[in-house]
């Protein structure tokens, strides 16, 4: 290919990482969600499911499901099937839900049960975060636009001022929530999917017959 930046043979064997905690460097966010995540006292800041029931299915722990609403706010996933696909294929997420992969409709159902405490929780961050200066490169996107996490004039708040950018943070965190609801309603269902799958693959099959007999 000439001059070209040619990638690697897919055949080639390679050496990659053991584990997924070689793949995550010491300053990755995501540590960050983890362990705020996992200091705090669920059931007290309201989520339901903490205590697991003695019958049935074992169910997610609530804590991982929140990790990977938190990481769906900052990057901005916007459909619980999109998370359910990160889980799935995203090494951060693989490494921040220890390779656990909920499906969508748990995931909804997380957002609809504990919608209130999801919107706490992600505004508690994002203050921490800034307080500890650790979004100092980063930015959190509030009305469509992005403001620094930290930066010259946000170094000294007033009362006035934290009081406004909570208002602001906790509005940023309930529309991505609504945007949530609003494409999973617009994203069909799984029985939608396999009809459209089977509708495609008839048409697909009608197709061959017809060429077949051209």
């Amino acid at each position: 290919m000439g001059r070209f930046v040619e990638g690697t043979d897919r055949g080639q064997n390679t050496l990659f990482p053991e584990c997924l905690e070689d793949w995550i460097g010491e300053d990755n966010p995501v540590r960050v969600i983890d362990v705020f995540a996992e200091a705090l006292d669920l059931a007290e800041l309201g989520f339901s499911g903490v205590k697991p029931e003695a019958t049935g299915r074992p169910s997610y722990h609530p804590s991982v499901l929140l990790k990977l609403y938190i990481y769906g706010y900052l990057n901005r996933v916007q459909s619980s099937r999109r998370l359910e696909r990160e889980a799935g294929r995203n090494v951060e997420v693989m490494w921040l839900t220890g390779r656990l992969i909920p499906d969508h409709k748990t995931i909804a159902d997380f957002r609809k049960d504990n919608g209130v405490a999801i919107r706490k929780v992600c505004a508690r961050f994002i203050v921490l975060c800034r307080t500890m200066g650790l979004l100092t490169q980063a930015s959190v996107a509030i009305d469509g636009s992005k403001f620094k996490a930290v930066n010259n004039r946000d170094r000294n708040f007033t009362r006035a001022k934290i009081d406004r950018r909570m208002v602001q943070i906790d509005e940023s965190v309930a529309r991505y929530l609504q945007q949530l609801d609003t494409a999973d309603r617009q994203e069909p269902s799984d029985g939608e999917d396999r009809e459209a799958q089977g509708g495609d693959a008839a048409a697909a099959g009608t197709e061959g017959a017809d060429a077949r007999h051209i």
